[in-house]
């Protein structure tokens, strides 16, 4: 294993001080599987106190980021690097957090503490690979094993059983049989869990290359219905339409898969039609969603606020979702436009992406979208062309108008609303002359 300069010489001035040090975790995992570390965290038989003391006395900076548990940050190079004594840890008492810590001088106690197999194995120049739970096997195999006892683990800490799903999404790995039976077992131990640590792995799995796997694993464990219940509700719900040939979750699934790998489209994808179960209707046609979309855009509100997601992804999501059916026929400028400001012009990649995903997720025979291709380049000539879209592209500002004689206030906002219409349906009036001309129009005939 190859290890950076930095982490070398951590490593060597801990063991010249006579305590062992190795690199832990993430860092070999991703090492053995040929990707390259983001990080490296190293764990020490040395006490903190003597960790602080030794780099310290070498004029390095040292921040007590978690000292108490036995983790100290030290910064070499602009770079943060966390080292850890071994510990063991006391019992957990709400499925979070240890009540005690202990420290050890036994590198093998401390790996027993961790989760799974392949995030358990140490390295050092020294030795070599440490591995005494057979990580690298499992990594080979393609297997996400608790190490001893899964129910245990996850007693411990209930976010494991999402970092399992997440690991085995992200690498594309079998989640081992016992240690898939404990989180069925388990799922309610989710509620115990922040939301905030929950949503971090829910993003991972996600942002991954086949983010359904994951989510098949959230339903069938039995911890969505923890997370977001609403998604269970699309399970099996037969469409019962000519232009579909799935239920809703696996279309869903379908189109989850298949949009561009972005954090907002992909919850889009997922939540796009979280409104169909309560749109349902049936008739001679077969069934139908009206307005699902609308309905769909407000439970993506609510499931976005519930899970404390940032302002900007919450407004991005739900205008995807509200706007994922809209399709302006033809080659109507006016309504294009329209379009471009309602959605965002930042926006305009991810609903195209979307839809398309929507459409090839149907029915066989109604998978085309030349409609939706022939809207994106309506939208794309009219950016390219600097064509006024906004207010603040008029050639005239509140100013102006308040040298026409009209008092600040509402009355200017609505002024400029009513000349950007106009021009969107007309750019040649997009001059200062006429549109001052406009509302000289406007006040003499007030």
């Amino acid at each position: 294993m190859f290890l950076p300069k930095d982490v070398e010489f951590i490593i060597d001035t801990l063991y010249k001080k006579g305590y062992e040090a190795f690199v832990v975790g993430g860092c070999v995992r991703d090492d053995i599987l040929g990707k390259k570390p983001n990080d490296y965290d190293i764990t020490t038989s040395a006490k903190p106190n003597k960790v602080k003391e030794i780099f310290q006395s070498l004029k390095l900076k040292v921040i007590e980021t978690g000292i108490q548990h036995g983790t100290i940050t030290l910064v070499l190079n602009n770079i943060n690097y966390e080292i850890t004594t071994y510990r063991i840890e006391g019992d957990y008492l709400d499925n979070r957090r240890p009540s005690k810590v202990f420290f050890t001088e036994n590198l093998k106690e401390d790996l027993k503490r961790r989760d799974f197999t392949i995030n358990a194995m140490a390295y050092n120049n020294y030795v070599g690979l440490v591995d005494f739970f057979h990580g690298r096997e499992d990594l080979n195999k393609g297997i996400i094993r608790s190490i001893g006892n899964a129910n245990d683990r996850f007693d411990e800490d209930g976010l494991r059983m999402l970092r399992a799903i997440r690991f085995s999404t992200q690498l594309n790995f079998k989640i081992e049989e016992k240690t898939k039976d404990a989180i069925l077992s388990r799922s309610s131990l989710i509620k115990n869990i922040s939301i905030e640590r929950i949503i971090e792995e829910l993003k991972k799995i996600l942002i991954s290359a086949i983010p359904s796997k994951g989510i098949n694993e959230l339903v069938n464990l039995k911890l969505m219905e923890y997370i977001i219940p609403e998604i269970i509700n699309l399970v099996g719900f037969n469409q019962q339409s000519k232009y579909h040939d799935k239920d809703i979750y696996y279309h869903t699934m379908e189109v989850l898969d298949n949009v561009e790998n972005n954090i907002s489209l992909r919850l889009a994808a997922l939540l796009h039609d979280i409104g169909k179960p309560n749109t349902f209707t049936l008739d001679e046609k077969g069934g139908h969603f009206y307005f699902h979309e609308a309905e769909g855009a407000k439970i993506c509100k609510s499931i976005l606020e519930r899970l404390k997601f940032d302002n900007k992804i919450k407004e991005t999501v739900v205008i995807l979702v509200k706007n994922h059916m809209r399709v302006i026929k033809g080659n109507n400028k006016y309504k294009i436009k329209k379009y471009i400001n309602e959605v965002g012009q930042e926006n305009l990649n991810l609903i195209f992406s979307l839809m398309i995903a929507d459409r090839l997720a149907s029915h066989k025979d109604y998978r085309g979208y030349d409609d939706i291709l022939n809207m994106k380049s309506m939208c794309n000539k009219i950016i390219t062309s600097n064509e006024p879209l906004k207010v603040k592209d008029l050639q005239i500002t509140g100013d102006d108008i308040i040298q026409c004689g009209i008092k600040p206030g509402k009355e200017i906002g609505n002024i400029l609303n009513n000349l950007l219409e106009k021009v969107l349906k007309d750019p040649s009036l997009n001059e200062k002359n006429i549109l001052i001309n406009e509302i000289l129009i406007y006040t003499n005939n007030k």
